[in-house]
């Protein structure tokens, strides 16, 4: 057989032809732009032509580019027709989703057992990753994704969405120096979290500084965290304040570990969603999930 290019760099190819751009490319795959970019120069090289016309602030594919993207698309979606076929033959009652780590153990690990206790002949393996689930080369089922709700090719569930607002252990407000308004901020350790950085949609403290009219303020940076769970965690030990996603730090702000010492709430257009294959949404297990995960997000 002839020696293909690496597939990475077919995927970076596809996505990039079908957005026309390397930016949204990225985003698609949670890769850097500069990841694409590498990918594709490769995929030149290998190929010997230019597939892509770079422009100012475009890139269009040339006559090499529009002349091969037909066959990768439609080699894609073979292989995913191959191997849904595979999973949905599968009988063993084993359910594989694949979720963000923080996601997993800030919300969904804590009420997993009452999925165990409805359906204990159904098997559940979590795959903890952040990146977007590959169906077609994971082996996983299903996943929870926080995002902006567009999944080409597969059927997407809306959970629930979520607020930004300063959170911190209420053990660091006992200090001489309170937090009650947001110019206070300047007085505290700032806690980042940056999981979420490639997302141009993810708010930021400088969105949050905005929307409380406090745009002057200096924030006193002491600690980046790429994980939201591990941010949460550093602010629940008193390490300082974290802008949090109230859908994770929900558990910690009920047991009285984390506070919201300035209710200004900072709305976020992501949200979280339940994605599956379309030859999956049938499947006896992942209904069961979905109907479990529905009724746990009516009582949250």
């Amino acid at each position: 057989m002839q020696r293909l290019p690496p597939l990475n760099a077919i995927r970076a190819f596809e996505a990039a032809a079908r957005h026309l751009s390397f930016a949204k490319a990225a985003e698609e795959l949670h890769v850097s732009p500069g990841a694409v970019s590498h990918h594709i120069k490769a995929l030149e090289e290998d190929l010997g032509v230019p597939l892509f016309k770079r422009l100012n602030r475009a890139v269009i594919l040339t006559e090499a580019g529009q002349l091969c993207l037909p066959g990768i698309r439609d080699a894609f979606e073979k292989l995913n027709i191959a191997i849904d076929k595979v999973r949905s033959s599968r009988s063993d009652n084993i359910l594989r989703v694949s979720v963000g780590p923080a996601f997993a153990s800030k919300w969904l690990l804590p009420r997993l057992y009452r999925f165990s206790e409805k359906y204990p002949e159904i098997a559940v393996t979590i795959s903890a990753s952040a990146g977007v689930a590959d169906f077609a080369a994971d082996p996983v089922d299903t996943a929870i994704r926080y995002g902006g709700g567009e999944y080409p090719g597969m059927k997407s569930d809306y959970l629930f969405g979520d607020w930004h607002a300063p959170m911190c252990s209420p053990q660091l407000l006992k200090g001489e120096k309170p937090l009650k308004e947001p110019a206070d901020l300047a007085n505290f350790p700032i806690i980042y979290e940056d999981s979420l950085v490639y997302n141009r949609l993810s708010p930021a403290w400088d969105d949050w500084l905005e929307r409380a009219g406090a745009t002057n303020v200096t924030l006193n940076q002491r600690a980046h965290f790429n994980q939201a769970d591990h941010a949460i965690q550093a602010a629940v030990d008193g390490q300082g304040v974290v802008l949090g996603r109230y859908i994770l730090a929900s558990g910690d702000i009920a047991a009285g570990r984390l506070v919201i010492p300035l209710d200004i709430r900072l709305e976020t257009p992501l949200a979280y969603y339940f994605v599956s294959p379309k030859s999956a949404v049938e499947k006896p297990e992942v209904t069961a999930f979905r109907s479990w995960l529905m009724d746990e997000v009516d009582g949250s």
